[in-house]
């Protein structure tokens, strides 16, 4: 993992242009974030103020020079982790983030061998394949330098932002009204 948090750096900040994110799974393994924690714990409220008062570590965790675009692939019923995560996530789009949500039956045609790869492509340069453990935590990632994947995954997460819907507008239509979450059921 460090291995990767390392190699990520090192062109994360200094890069110019759109860096590309893809997130596929439902759940993912927060470990030792506090908000993560106080949603876990059942303290819904605790959470969310966590998140904001976390504003200038999120701010310090997007690229300094680059744009950040997110494609965030949803089912629905939301799992607890999903819906805490779409409040991460316009958080950091209020901070310069770009996101978009894109509905799993979307993807479904070209999930014919499996479910999307979680992708981090930067431009013309790498691309990673994020690695997770069972249980959601990351475990690193495989870094890829073929200038053909890079660019075709480039385009691949590029038109599905394309097709996705506005995160913000998609937290205040279907993750604003929900109740607090709870670990291990699905939001209604």
């Amino acid at each position: 993992m460090e291995e990767y948090a390392a190699d990520f750096l090192e062109i994360f900040h200094d890069i110019d242009g759109v860096i590309w994110k893809l997130e596929r799974a439902q759940s993912f393994d927060e470990g030792p974030n506090p908000s993560w924690n106080a949603m876990r714990e059942g303290d819904w409220r605790r959470s969310l103020e966590l998140l904001d008062e976390a504003r200038a570590t999120i701010a310090a965790d997007l690229p300094a020079k680059g744009e950040l675009r997110r494609v965030r692939v949803v089912e629905t019923p939301l799992t607890a982790y999903l819906q805490w995560e779409l409040h991460l996530l316009a958080l950091r789009m209020r901070l310069g983030e770009r996101g978009r949500v894109l509905d799993a039956r979307e993807v479904a045609a070209i999930e014919m061998d499996g479910p999307l790869p979680e992708l981090v492509v930067f431009p013309g340069r790498r691309m990673y394949h994020v690695q997770y453990e069972q249980g959601g935590a990351c475990r690193g990632a495989r870094r890829i330098d073929d200038d053909e994947a890079v660019h075709a995954w480039g385009s691949v997460v590029s038109s599905l932002y394309d097709r996705g819907e506005d995160l913000l507008a998609y937290v205040d239509k279907r993750v604003m009204p929900l109740a607090p979450p709870r670990i291990g059921v699905s939001a209604r």
